[in-house]
């Protein structure tokens, strides 16, 4: 019954909220794969966060991305050996990209604090969320590369930076097709952010870090019938 249960709960949590997570690692063409979850906490029952790993464990999800480092989880983490990514929330890049102190304060808050042996397997920083997002009209178009870089450059400070990489998960519709041609070999990123799109992936590259997109396809498909 109990393992039932578990289940059920690992489907619900699934059905309402993981993205499709595509991690590419920009110099290595065959990365490790697996099945990963989102773990979202806004929601007015929240499962304590030491059930919520134990449940993970037993069904077999060894991959976790967070939207914020929240103590509780992190702790509830420490020993379990899931790969994470800790995320930094939007509102944060501002200060984040203005002030390297930001970053260091941070990353040793939420990351350091944690890298040890036996502490959390954290694989991945993801500065932002979809920040290329057409819903933010541009808003952290020139602050996230410089972001992204004063983290990166904080966990190589701290001899972190070759186990644990910065990066950015992006939107789907970074990318597009043509009408004319809605297929998509045809596509490209969208005029507005290509360059600064670019200048990420060139910056990950430099670093051996994925280039990281959140893919849901049914919203993109219902929201653009050209996507690829």
């Amino acid at each position: 019954m109990f393992t039932t249960i578990t289940t059920t709960i690992i489907i619900i949590i699934l059905c309402f909220s993981t993205t499709l997570i595509t991690i590419t690692n920009c110099s290595n063409p065959n990365p490790n794969v697996g099945v990963g979850v989102n773990w979202g906490t806004m929601t007015s029952h929240q499962l304590p966060p030491d059930k919520v790993v134990e449940m993970m464990i037993e069904n077999g999800f060894k991959k976790l991305k967070l939207f914020e480092a929240e103590k509780p989880i992190m702790q509830a983490l420490i020993g379990s050996d899931i790969e994470v990514m800790v995320a930094i929330p939007n509102f944060m890049l501002y200060d984040m990209s203005r002030d390297p102190s930001y970053a260091d304060y941070w990353v040793d808050d939420n990351i350091t604090a944690y890298s040890y042996p036996g502490g959390v397997n954290i694989k991945y920083v993801a500065v932002g969320n979809e920040p290329f997002l057409k819903a933010y009209n541009a808003t952290y178009l020139k602050i996230t590369l410089p972001a992204l870089k004063n983290v990166q450059n904080t966990l190589d400070r701290v001899g972190l930076g070759s186990e644990i990489k910065a990066t950015v998960p992006l939107n789907a519709d970074i990318y597009e097709s043509p009408e004319s041609n809605p297929v998509p070999s045809a596509g490209d990123f969208r005029l507005e952010i290509k360059d600064a799109t670019i200048e990420i992936v060139e910056f990950l590259y430099s670093n051996d870090a994925p280039f990281t997109v959140n893919i849901y396809p049914f919203l993109s498909l219902y929201g653009n019938r050209y996507f690829p």
